[in-house]
């Protein structure tokens, strides 16, 4: 019947799930193993958390990642905004498939690709990598994300309302910042959640981009894991799932917040209609 689900689905479903967030889960509570043997469980112990926090190579790299995050993430986030504007409000100009193509191209481009490309650019220019390196990449990497999210929301946005703020006086650039961007500003947050998550998780690029002093949290706890998995390691990728949850959450909070606006926003122009 139509509306019910199969063994086959629920079982496809729950072994997928299982397959994805068990690791995960096991992570989490080896994290809080009092073993030094992660592999062995030793009873429940926080003091891999207080270990973690005395560690100064992995409180620096940590530091370096958040960094470049927020830095990568603000920037990619207002490139992408002024990117999606353009494709959603000069529907003609020359070169405008080139132009999206550029835009969009990350989104399908291999990573070892992206980042060996960039390793070039700065070798030919003669720019040490270092912490811009490493933000550029990530900048380079997030721009088309937070893009394809702001673009989505400006297809569905109501240009009566900027054209009413404008008959009353007010500049195009007033009334994008007064009308138009509180309007959009859950898809810009998603936008920039989406930017900072992904900073957050790269190891590929940055492995190419990236210079002395300016080692991330995933190269190194890969550089780490290879020569052995430590507690701390659980540790840190516990805190870091957590990051990621966080953002993926207020993501989706943003994001549900702008379907309710948009939805406010088309029940207004109906009534005013009437």
């Amino acid at each position: 019947m139509k509306g019910r689900l199969s063994w086959f689905n629920v079982t496809s479903i729950a072994v997928g799930f299982a397959f994805l967030y068990i690791p995960i889960l096991l992570l989490v509570i080896y994290s809080f193993n009092d073993s030094k043997l992660v592999t062995v469980w030793g009873g429940w112990s926080t003091r891999w958390y207080a270990n973690l926090f005395q560690n100064e190579e992995l409180m620096r790299a940590a530091w370096v990642t958040l960094r470049v995050a927020v830095v990568s993430s603000t920037i990619a986030t207002f490139l992408g905004m002024l990117a999606a504007i353009t494709l959603t409000r000069m529907n003609r100009f020359p070169g405008r498939t080139l132009f999206s193509g550029m835009v969009f191209a990350p989104l399908v481009m291999p990573e070892v690709i992206t980042g060996l490309s960039l390793l070039l650019l700065f070798v030919a220019i003669g720019f040490d990598r270092g912490f811009w390196t490493l933000t550029i990449a990530h900048t380079t990497l997030t721009m088309c994300f937070a893009a394809v999210v702001i673009q989505a929301r400006l297809y569905d946005f109501d240009k009566s309302v900027e054209e009413a703020a404008m008959d009353l006086g007010a500049s195009p650039l007033k009334s994008f910042m007064q009308v138009t961007l509180p309007i959009i500003a859950p898809s810009v947050i998603s936008a920039w959640l989406l930017a900072f998550t992904l900073s957050l998780d790269d190891l590929v690029i940055a492995s190419f981009t990236t210079g002395p002093g300016a080692t991330t949290l995933p190269m190194k706890i890969y550089s780490q894991v290879r020569l052995g998995v430590t507690p701390e390691i659980n540790a840190i990728s516990t805190l870091l799932v957590g990051v990621v949850a966080l953002g993926v959450i207020a993501a989706s909070i943003a994001q549900k917040r702008s379907m309710v606006m948009q939805q406010a926003e088309t029940r207004a122009v109906d009534a005013g209609a009437k």
